[in-house]
């Protein structure tokens, strides 16, 4: 069997999906979510996601609802290329200058509910589908010609509170809404619009800058929290969803963590279905001081529940996390997809193991099992295992 470590590569394969066939080029809608390009940045395109009709959209900008709801994947990419993106060019900076559209991408930015709005676009939209791997999907764009709100937004008074205090940090805003369960989400949207931080610090992020930020920060205070507790034990978890699997090791030693990537759908050799690619990042105790290259957006989105699970447990660390990626995964929704995953997988209850050798081969006769793959070809990489080998255990030092 060969493999190949690479950067990540984009799932060619789209299903068939029940988008309109036509979009308006004016129509009254109801915005669940803002978008802020990064093209040309700092000057980039600011916009609003609406479908063309007004109702409950709550559906269409909710991976935690789509988790909770096991949504299917063509279902879920339906809903997202029906959303177009309303859209203006603005400079990243220039918040605090009074500006309708502004203001109304902030509104939907914060509110808690779909904003209705009514839009006239400078041409009809068309739809253009693209591969993307960090954000959400969404349907086709349009030069914003004018927009008003047709409705109050609805904001919670928790984020009201928060946006009002200009005085507030983004992290520590961010951090104290997580703890309130805010979803993933809804802080990224908050950060993308300038609706949080201090007023001079204020500035538009792009969503796909936003979605990794939100998921590095809230890690980081949890890696901070858990190196508090004592050692853990071994242990492995295994699930998913949406053609995304993951096994989580556990190992009883301080913190750090691995994350290896495997696309079983591509084959190196198109002649050979023996053949995987595979990414992999990694963090030691201290963290990392660049970002995670290889595994992008995926590697901290699925960090964090892996983080969740060790405060949930009070206990600390290691984990070598392995995500395996089906062909039934056809159509890319984004890292949210890794989020929840892992979460799935950390939901079911797990195995113990009393030493490591039994959880990996427990982790290689699983990787058999479900997938046909040698887990060998990775573990034989793994600079998680490698530094077990190297460092003494804490116990061992006195």
């Amino acid at each position: 069997m060969k493999i190949q470590r690479v950067k990540y590569r984009d799932i060619e394969q789209i299903s068939r999906l029940q988008i309109p066939q036509q979009f308006k080029q004016d129509f009254q809608g109801s915005a669940p979510a803002p978008f802020i390009g990064r093209f040309g940045y700092p000057k980039v395109n600011i916009g609003i996601l609406s479908p063309q009709f007004v109702g409950n959209v709550s559906s269409y900008d909710s991976p935690r609802q789509w988790s909770a709801q096991d949504t299917a994947i063509g279902e879920v990419a339906s809903r997202r290329y029906s959303l177009v993106n309303s859209r203006t060019s603005w400079n990243v900076k220039q918040v605090q200058q009074s500006h309708r559209f502004l203001d109304i991408v902030k509104e939907v930015g914060m509110a808690k509910r779909s904003v209705d709005v009514e839009v006239s676009l400078q041409k009809q939209p068309k739809l253009e589908i693209k591969s993307e791997r960090e954000i959400i999907p969404f349907g086709p764009a349009s030069e914003i010609k004018s927009a008003q709100l047709t409705g109050n937004p609805s904001v919670d008074s928790r984020a009201e509170r928060v946006v009002a205090d200009t005085e507030l940090k983004a992290a520590p805003a961010l951090l104290q809404l997580y703890r309130k369960g805010f979803e993933e989400n809804f802080l990224t949207k908050l950060i993308s619009t300038a609706n949080v931080g201090l007023q001079q610090s204020r500035k538009l992020v792009p969503t796909r800058w936003s979605i990794t930020a939100v998921d590095d920060t809230l890690g980081k205070q949890l890696i901070a929290e858990l190196k508090d507790f004592p050692i853990g034990e071994y242990q492995a978890y295994f699930g998913g969803g949406w053609g995304n699997y993951y096994l989580l090791l556990f190992f009883p030693q301080v913190w750090s963590y691995e994350l290896f990537e495997t696309y079983l759908h591509k084959a190196i050799n198109p002649w050979s279905k023996n053949s995987y690619q595979y990414s992999t990042d990694f963090e030691g105790y201290e963290g990392r001081k660049t970002y995670a290259e290889e595994t992008a957006g995926g590697y901290y989105a699925a960090r964090l529940p892996v983080l969740e699970k060790m405060k949930e447990l009070k206990r600390q660390q290691a984990c070598l996390a392995l995500r395996f990626i089906t062909p039934e995964y056809n159509v890319p929704l984004g890292v949210w997809v890794c989020r929840e995953a892992a979460r799935k997988s950390l939901a079911v209850p797990p195995l113990r193991f009393s030493s490591e050798e039994l959880l990996l081969t427990y982790a290689l006769a699983l990787a058999k099992k479900k997938f046909s793959f040698d887990l060998n070809l990775l573990l034989s990489t793994s600079k998680l295992l490698k530094e077990k080998k190297e460092q003494k255990r804490l116990g061992e030092f006195g």
